[in-house]
């Protein structure tokens, strides 16, 4: 395509009339409206020079800065197949496409570089805690990489540039780290719940022998008092019996104790008779 340069910066000084902006700003179309935004109010002095090259240059220009404020994403897009049909992947059509593309050079190129850049403020806020002795920023991402082993990168002035790879190695042994520290935590959350649980079971388990002990204290207790009165009650009885019986003995020997006397008398007064009897024949 071959363009002409004539009368071209004069052709593009068309001044834009302000009442033709309002005008197709205002359409009930959307797409016309959209090609004519309203912009802020301008001075009498430069609305009067305004035109379409400086419009086109002040939206080129507020489209540079909202780029530089963002982080802008490439996306190569590739054809899968030449049937135009969906389901149906090519694979060498699309590394022949990636090729053509310079997408695997470009790829190849960066690992050979620094593909990953990372500020000393970024990089210590993620992997401080590989090197959690050093408080300075720049000494501290040396440290992390010497101490994690990484060959190869380099230290600038305000960022770390890491080969292909090293983050994700990186990564992993900040995941490691993590993994262990949760373990940890979750190892003595564990412990101080089963300490607790512990306690509360064996708080539960003196109060639940202490009933025990109780009601068998109870029921000991009951049986001592059952025994204790079946032993008074069998005291009594057996005083009584005894008492029976030693006043049937009483009795009876003071019977056979007076009959014994009264045989005694009888036979000391029948000898006594005999005698006075012999006394008087003699």
């Amino acid at each position: 395509v071959q363009y002409q340069s004539n009368q071209f910066i004069d052709k593009n000084k068309d001044y834009v009339v302000p009442e033709h902006q309002d005008l197709l700003g205002d359409s009930k179309c959307s797409f016309v409206a959209g090609l004519f935004p309203p912009i802020a109010e301008e001075s009498p002095k430069s609305s009067k020079f305004s035109s379409i090259g400086s419009r086109f240059k002040l939206q080129l220009q507020q489209l540079m800065e909202t780029l530089s404020a963002t982080e802008p994403h490439y996306i190569r897009c590739v054809k899968p197949n030449n049937q135009l049909k969906p389901a149906i992947f090519e694979n060498v059509n699309i590394l022949q496409q990636l090729r053509c593309g310079g997408v695997l050079e470009a790829i190849r190129i960066s690992c050979a570089g620094y593909p990953t850049r990372r500020p000393f403020f970024e990089f210590v806020n993620r992997f401080g805690l590989l090197a959690p002795e050093v408080f300075d920023e720049k000494v501290a991402c040396g440290k992390i990489l010497e101490k994690k082993g990484i060959k190869g990168f380099q230290v600038g002035k305000t960022k770390v540039f890491l080969r292909a790879g090293q983050m994700a190695e990186l990564d992993a042994r900040r995941t490691e780290v993590l993994s262990n520290a949760a373990q940890i935590i979750q190892r003595r959350i564990l412990t101080h719940i089963a300490h607790k649980q512990f306690i509360d079971t064996r708080k539960g388990s003196i109060v639940l022998q202490s009933f025990c002990r109780g009601r068998l204290a109870g029921k000991r207790f009951q049986e001592l008092r059952r025994i204790t009165a079946a032993i008074k009650i069998e005291k009594q009885f057996r005083k009584y019996h005894a008492s029976k019986v030693y006043s049937k003995l009483r009795v009876s020997t003071l019977k056979m104790q007076a009959t014994i006397r009264a045989m005694k008398a009888w036979k000391e007064f029948k000898r006594k008779k005999q005698t006075k009897a012999i006394i008087k024949m003699q």
